[in-house]
C-alpha cells in the first residue's frame, strides 16, 4: 500500500493536468486581501493620507487652503524634505542615519562663521565639504568596518553636535551674504511666494528619482536593500555602493544646510535639534520600508508634505504642540505597521 501511494505521488502528470492543479490551488483573485491590491504601490497610501489631511483641515479651518498658506507649507518643507532625500537613500539599503540633522547644522555653522569674514564662496564650499566628509565617515564605518548603522550614526550624531558647538564656541552667526541666503527668496505672485529653495527641493527630488529608477546604480541600491547577500553573489560591490549612498546623502545634507540659511538667516549650532527624527518620519510615512528595498523619493516628497501640513493644520486649529507631536508619532507607528503588514502580504 505504501509503495502504491508513493508511485501515485511521484508519477509524472501531463502538462495540462499540472496547469489545472495549479489553477485550482491558487486562491481566486476576489479572495485576496484587497489592501494588497489597493496599496500595490508604496506611494498610494501616503497620497491618500495627504488628500485626507487637506480635506479635513480645509473643512475645519478657514485659512488652511489659502494660497498664501499653501505657499508657506511648501517653504516649511524644503529643509526637512531635502534631508529626507538623503535619508531615503540610506533607508533603501536597510540603513538609518541619526546624524543627518547634526551634519546639516555643522554645515550651516561652518559656512556662517567663514562668511562672517567676507568670503561667501569659500564659506559655501567649506560648508559643503564639511557635510560630505562627515557623511562619508559614516559610510566608511558602516560599509567598510561593518558597524551597525544605528550605532555608527548615533555616535556620529553626538560627535558632530559637540563639534559644531566647539567650533562655534556656542555662538550664532548672522548671515548677511546674498549667496548664503538666496534660497530663501524667489518670485512672488500676490500672496504666493515660490522660493528658490522650493525649486531646488523639487529639482533634487526629480534628479534623485531618475537616478534610482533609470540607472544601474539605482538598481544596485534596491538590490542591496532587498538582500545584500544575493546582491553580492550577483556581482554587486556592496561595500562600494553602500559607501556611495552615505557620501551622496552628505551632498543632500549640504543642500539642506544652504536652504536652512535661506529660511532662517542665522547659523545656530543649537538649531534643528529634531531634524533627524523629522526626516526619518517623512521617509517612513512616505512608504519607504525601514527594511530596505522598497519605496522611493516620490513617497518621501509626499511624506514631507504630510508631516508639515499636519503640523500646520493642527496649529491653525489651535491644537497644542504637544498634541501635534502625539499625532505625528501615532502616524509614524501606523505607517510602520502598514509597512510590516503589506510586507508580509507581499512575501506570502
Amino acid at each position: 500500500m505504501q509503495d502504491s501511494e508513493l508511485t501515485v505521488a511521484t508519477a509524472p502528470q501531463p502538462d495540462s493536468n499540472e496547469g489545472a492543479v495549479a489553477a485550482a490551488a491558487a486562491p481566486p483573485a476576489s479572495l485576496q486581501r484587497p489592501a494588497l491590491s489597493l496599496f500595490a504601490y508604496p506611494i498610494t497610501g501616503p497620497l491618500f493620507a495627504l488628500i485626507v489631511i487637506f480635506v479635513v483641515f480645509s473643512l475645519t479651518t478657514s485659512t488652511f487652503m489659502n494660497a498664501g498658506n499653501i505657499s508657506l507649507i511648501a517653504q516649511q518643507s524644503v529643509v526637512i524634505g531635502t534631508l529626507a532625500l538623503g535619508q531615503t537613500l540610506i533607508i533603501l539599503v536597510s540603513g538609518i542615519d541619526l546624524a543627518d540633522g547634526a551634519i546639516m547644522v555643522l554645515g550651516t555653522v561652518v559656512a556662517g562663521s567663514i562668511a562672517s569674514h567676507g568670503d561667501a564662496v569659500l564659506a559655501m564650499t567649506l560648508g559643503f565639504v564639511a557635510c560630505v566628509v562627515a557623511a562619508s565617515i559614516n559610510g566608511l564605518a558602516i560599509a567598510r568596518f561593518r558597524l551597525p548603522p544605528f550605532i555608527a550614526t548615533l555616535g556620529m550624531f553626538t560627535i558632530i553636535a559637540a563639534a559644531a558647538r566647539l567650533y562655534s564656541q556656542s555662538r550664532s552667526f548672522p548671515v548677511t551674504s546674498d549667496l548664503l541666503s538666496v534660497l530663501g527668496s524667489g518670485p512672488e505672485f500676490g500672496t504666493v511666494a515660490v522660493t528658490y529653495g522650493t525649486m531646488l527641493w523639487v529639482a533634487l527630488t526629480l534628479v534623485l528619482g531618475y537616478t534610482l529608477n533609470e540607472t544601474s546604480w539605482g538598481v544596485r541600491v534596491y538590490a542591496i536593500g532587498n538582500s545584500p547577500i544575493a546582491a553580492r553573489l550577483n556581482g554587486v560591490n556592496v561595500t562600494r555602493i553602500v559607501f556611495s549612498v552615505y557620501a551622496l546623502a552628505g551632498v543632500f545634507y549640504a543642500f539642506a544646510a544652504w536652504q536652512a540659511l535661506g529660511r532662517t538667516p542665522i547659523a545656530d549650532p543649537s538649531g534643528y535639534q529634531i531634524a533627524n527624527l523629522d526626516s526619518i518620519t517623512a521617509v517612513v510615512i512616505g512608504g519607504t520600508s525601514l527594511f530596505g528595498g522598497r519605496g522611493g523619493v516620490a513617497g518621501t516628497f509626499i511624506g514631507t508634505l504630510i508631516v508639515v501640513a499636519l503640523k500646520n493644520g493642527l496649529t491653525q486649529a489651535g491644537i497644542d504642540s504637544l498634541y501635534q507631536q502625539i499625532a505625528t508619532g501615532a502616524l509614524v507607528m501606523l505607517a510602520v505597521g502598514a509597512d510590516q503588514y503589506l510586507g508580509r502580504g507581499h512575501r506570502a
